[in-house]
């Protein structure tokens, strides 16, 4: 494996990690709206992370490169977590039951996972800083 195949490993699990970023922020979004139905609630939303094999990662890397090559996101799934439901007859969203609806979103949770992706990419950037100085470095060692 050469060292610029670095870059790319960093670069798909940054992507990755941007995904995760970007679901985590729209679950924080829709945490607190309130629909009249189970079928109309925002329901959580998972991304699923799969290795890149060597076959998917030769499309746009060098060859040669060594079975885990990197990651990308396979899907990204609803939770099956059961919805909040919160007896509520005066409240204008209200089914005819007087119930209304939460999404099944756990705000602690989700900023856990927050701070996890944003930890995981920073020290992915910091990867890619390293190798970018080692090969610098390895430029400088002819001169």
């Amino acid at each position: 494996m050469s060292l610029s195949n670095v870059f790319s490993i960093a670069g798909s699990a940054m992507n990755a990690q941007s995904v995760r970023l970007n679901t985590t922020a729209s679950n924080l979004a829709n945490a607190e709206s309130i629909s009249s139905s189970t079928g109309e609630t925002y329901r959580a939303r998972k991304p699923v992370f799969e290795v890149r094999t060597q076959q998917d990662a030769q499309v746009f890397a060098a060859p040669g490169l060594e079975a885990g090559v990197g990651v990308h996101v396979a899907e990204v799934v609803e939770s099956d977590a059961p919805l909040r439901q919160e007896y509520s007859p005066n409240h204008p969203m209200a089914d005819e039951n007087g119930f209304i609806y939460y999404p099944n979103v756990n705000v602690v949770e989700e900023m856990a996972d927050m701070i996890s992706a944003s930890r995981s990419f920073q020290v992915n950037a910091d990867i890619m800083n390293t190798a970018k100085q080692m090969l610098q470095r390895t430029l400088q060692l002819g001169q």
